[in-house]
């Protein structure tokens, strides 16, 4: 029985990419990849494509952060601090539930992300809602699609 995981996005079914995995057994995050090759223009954002997507139980979350050598390694942070993939961003109509980094580029120069070049990292949690949650809606929409 599956709970909670990684699957490659039917974009990029045939493009040999690895899931993502911990490196440690003490490690908390599955390290994220780009996709493909990707160029961030020096003072501009970019959405990195990783190819995959996640799946977990409807109480959980997937929170993603950068990987700690970004910022200096590269001038690259996450853009919104930490991402956050919702359960119901699984196979949504719009990407299929693609997870996008979004990462700004603070440096005087553009930045070359290679194919298969580690990111940023996944961590899944629990959360908790409050006891006059009665919200029974699903997403139907991908990145941004439950409003302002």
């Amino acid at each position: 029985m599956r709970i909670r995981g990684f699957e490659v996005v039917s974009d990029y079914a045939n493009q040999n990419l690895s899931l993502p995995e911990r490196k440690t057994r003490a490690s908390a995050g599955y390290d994220l990849a780009c996709a493909k090759d990707f160029v961030i223009k020096a003072k501009t954002h970019g959405f990195v494509p990783t190819g995959l997507k996640a799946y977990m139980p409807e109480n959980e979350v997937l929170q993603i952060y950068p990987r700690s050598s970004l910022g200096f390694k590269k001038s690259l942070v996450l853009l919104n601090s930490v991402g956050v993939i919702d359960s119901d961003y699984y196979n949504n109509e719009d990407n299929e539930g693609e997870i996008l980094i979004i990462l700004y580029n603070f440096g005087d120069e553009d930045v070359l992300l290679k194919k298969g070049e580690r990111i940023a990292q996944g961590i899944f949690m629990n959360y908790l809602v409050i006891d006059s949650d009665e919200n029974d809606n699903l997403r139907v929409g991908g990145l941004g699609s439950t409003g302002n």
